[in-house]
């Protein structure tokens, strides 16, 4: 294994837990945060100076404006044949801007979709990516750290913007298994003749067709509040299902499911909603999302 440097922006619950797996892994992370007290350097401009050429900087900050100015940001810091990285959640569309701004610098770019939440540690990282081949390979070391052991978790998706666009698709078709298992869950609880619950969800977790880490963690969840009394059936969306919906809209593909999950969620926020007691605890489990206590 070649050891190399990485820069990675943004130390938060992904973040933190990234760089800490990559240095087991023996490469060496130098991270930045707005928090100085998990921040090995005191700004982007340090964090630069402190890398060694060609440099490899990741991105983990929220999509949107906050990864426009980072870009920006390392577009005036960063030398050609650098690349940046951005494994935030940002829209498949930013990132072939992104590219195209940092190219005019001579500044490679790459863009990760991430999953694994606050498992991702111990687990490993799901890991779809999108970019030039010789980019991918000179931050494959990093990916390679990154992803779980064995042969799957990773995959080189196509151009720039496939990886995000991918992971977004990864997270429509979450929306849609957790919708269905609140449903089926909100069903149980309401008749009289099912008396224990959370035993029939546990007993679905070995031999049925609907086994899943969501079903694991959805026994999780129930094992701390069995009925989800202390929930409020609240459930925010982080943007990616709505980004689904409108690219399916945009290339005719019927996605009813999806779409129906991603209108639950709205519903949600009329109404406290049983359903959106389990999506809450769910996401809760699975990537340390905060819930709204009653």
């Amino acid at each position: 294994m070649t050891a190399i440097q990485l820069g990675l922006i943004g130390l938060g619950k992904m973040g933190g837990n990234m760089r800490e797996r990559i240095r087991r892994a023996g490469h060496t992370v130098i991270g930045y945060d707005r928090n100085p007290e998990v921040s090995d350097v005191d700004s982007l401009t340090e964090l630069v100076e402190k890398l060694e050429g060609p440099r490899v900087v990741w991105v983990m900050v929220p999509a949107g404006a906050a990864t426009q100015s980072t870009v920006d940001e390392l577009k005036e810091l960063l030398s050609p044949g650098d690349i940046v990285v951005d494994g935030g959640n940002s829209r498949w569309t930013d990132d072939e801007k992104h590219a195209a701004e940092l190219a005019v610098k001579g500044i490679g770019f790459v863009d990760a979709g991430v999953s694994g939440g606050v498992w991702g540690l111990k687990n490993g990282y799901a890991l779809m990516v999108g970019g030039d081949k010789e980019h991918i390979a000179r931050v494959q070391p990093v990916f390679d750290a990154l992803k779980p052991e064995g042969d799957f978790g990773y995959v080189h998706a196509g151009k720039v913007g496939a990886g995000h666009f991918s992971k977004m698709v990864h997270n429509g078709i979450e929306y849609a298994m957790m919708q269905a298992y609140a449903e089926g869950w909100e069903l149980l609880e309401k008749v009289d003749s099912v008396t224990d619950v959370r035993e029939v969800f546990r007993s679905w977790q070995e031999g049925t067709v609907i086994r899943s880490w969501l079903l694991d963690l959805a026994v999780n969840a129930l094992d701390d509040d069995e009925h989800l009394e202390g929930l409020r059936g609240f459930a925010d969306d982080s943007g990616e299902g709505r980004w689904t919906v409108e690219a399916a809209i945009d290339n005719a593909v019927p996605l009813p499911a999806i779409t129906a999950s991603l209108f639950a969620r709205f519903a949600s926020r009329q109404d406290d909603s049983p359903q959106m007691k389990m999506i809450a605890a769910l996401r809760n489990q699975f990537g340390g999302h905060a819930v709204e206590k009653k």
